[in-house]
């Protein structure tokens, strides 16, 4: 398998991310996305979006970051990280869902505002940041694990652009909740670090 990737993207690196914790064979082909690797008609041919992670798999191609961390789980036979039962299913569902969209929206975007210059309102998301940390922070309460008694690939989801809210200029330590958590996923067999940029806030500890 090859898993087309670009270091400093949060999207590619819960694939990289999922992809070592579960031993899978996969080479890792770095995108020179400054370039415009991504715009060439070889890389559009496989992703007609232009974006990055892309799994390969003997002819298959896999996109968006999501689908990948499932069709990883699946091709890997592992219920723990992708449960079968319906219940199990859509907790794990619920949470990729919230990954896809309020921490886009959110945490992502702040951290696109200020790693790579995109056009955001500062103060909308990182208000939207903070309303999605909240509510997780919560969830994790009186649980170790966002959608079950393990980790799952929901974890795994919205691992990479919380631990690197700081770079957004998101105080993500106010949530001990949160912050317990991440050295959870920290702590697991086969965990391999989000690059840090060392732009936004420092961690006080």
């Amino acid at each position: 398998m090859k898993l087309y990737d670009f270091e400093l993207s949060g999207h590619a690196h819960r694939a990289r991310l999922f992809a070592s914790l579960i031993g899978a064979n996969v080479e890792i082909v770095q995108m020179d996305l400054a370039n415009g690797a991504h715009r060439t008609p070889e890389f559009l041919a496989i992703n007609p979006f232009g974006e990055v992670p892309v799994l390969e798999d003997d002819g298959v191609i896999i996109t968006d970051s999501t689908a990948i961390l499932i069709y990883l789980a699946k091709k890997a036979g592992n219920t723990d990280w992708l449960p079968e039962d319906a219940l199990g299913a859509a907790r794990v569902q619920r949470w990729l869902s919230v990954a896809s969209g309020e921490i886009a929206y959110g945490v992502c975007a702040a951290r696109l505002l200020t790693v790579f210059n995109k056009p955001f309102n500062a103060q909308e998301v990182i208000a939207r940041a903070h309303h999605v940390l909240e509510i997780i922070d919560t969830e994790l309460k009186n649980r170790k694990w966002i959608a079950s008694d393990h980790p799952t690939i929901a974890d795994v989801a919205l691992y990479s652009y919380i631990a690197r809210a700081p770079e957004g200029n998101i105080d993500r330590f106010r949530y001990d909740n949160v912050t317990a958590w991440l050295k959870r996923v920290e702590a697991l067999g086969g965990f391999v670090a989000f690059p840090k940029t060392g732009i936004g806030l420092t961690d006080p500890s």
